[in-house]
């Protein structure tokens, strides 16, 4: 199945550990955001505004070419320093877009209490429940 994982960036590198095991167990990971390769690309410039037109298109491709979107929250009050939430956005690109939802820890929002999400606190819930849906 291919997967698009949808965090907070700051957590790529978990990511890229949850990668591995989906890719181990036959998935392909959609999600380039992961390789938390941005202010390589951008040379240390990733939060200029010229670079975000080409971060939103990558993700929004990213997320398109997913059959399931696995999306990683937030405990209250647990994000420090700045939280953008663009993984609230590409969790409600991929309910409408009628892909597999998955979301991980904590119900930030209304929308992650719809039947068509599966709602699991940890990430060997997660594999087990993708385990299920095959």
């Amino acid at each position: 199945m291919k997967i698009y994982l949808a965090a907070r960036y700051s957590r790529f590198p978990e990511m890229q550990t949850y990668a591995r095991d989906l890719e181990a167990l036959g998935h392909h990971i959609t999600s380039r955001w992961i390789l938390g390769n941005h202010d390589i690309r951008s040379h240390g410039e990733s939060e200029a505004a010229s670079w975000m037109p080409l971060w939103a298109q990558e993700d929004w491709n990213d997320l398109r070419n997913a059959e399931c979107c696995i999306s990683f929250t937030e405990a209250p009050g647990d994000i420090p320093g700045r939280s953008r939430g663009g993984r609230h956005v590409e969790y409600g690109a991929a309910l409408a877009l009628g892909k597999q939802l998955i979301v991980v820890g904590y119900r930030e929002n209304v929308f992650h209490w719809l039947p068509e999400a599966t709602f699991v606190e940890t990430w060997s819930e997660c594999l087990k429940a993708l385990k299920r849906s095959l």
